[in-house]
């Protein structure tokens, strides 16, 4: 068994790709966008003009496969209830990490030694998608 997050940006699809591309090292392995659907949509299942929003997309973040889509395109995304933990090798990549995710988006917990990592914080991003980042060494 695999377990992979999905994450729905309602509208912010390519622009969370684009952010992760940049702040992350991601790489985009697969883009479908709704105007490329092999069947039609049943009506009243996408808002006018949506055709060109991401109905699915792979992206490679490290090791860690995540699929993300623009959903039902409303425009206000809601993550609650979890969070992506990324782990780096070490201190100096936690801050990079942890200042690029916070740009835009708002600090939980800042950056700090605990039992468990040199340097561990927590951060919701600009899309509102919660982080734990932590260095392993």
């Amino acid at each position: 068994m695999k377990v992979q997050p999905y994450l729905f940006f309602d509208g912010r699809c390519e622009e969370a790709l684009e952010f992760y591309r940049k702040v992350l090292g991601a790489e985009v392995t697969m883009t479908m966008r709704f105007r490329e659907s092999p069947e039609p949509h049943q009506p009243g299942m996408l808002p006018p003009g949506a055709g060109d929003k991401i109905m699915h997309a792979n992206l490679r973040i490290g090791d860690t496969e995540v699929m993300a889509s623009d959903g039902r395109c409303t425009g206000q995304p809601a993550f609650q209830g979890f969070s992506l933990a990324a782990a780096v090798a070490n201190a100096a990549e936690a801050e990079r990490v942890f200042t690029a995710l916070s740009d835009g988006g708002q600090v939980r917990m800042p950056l700090a030694k605990t039992f468990w990592s040199p340097s561990f914080g927590m951060v919701a991003d600009q899309f509102g998608v919660s982080w734990m980042v932590m260095a392993v060494a």
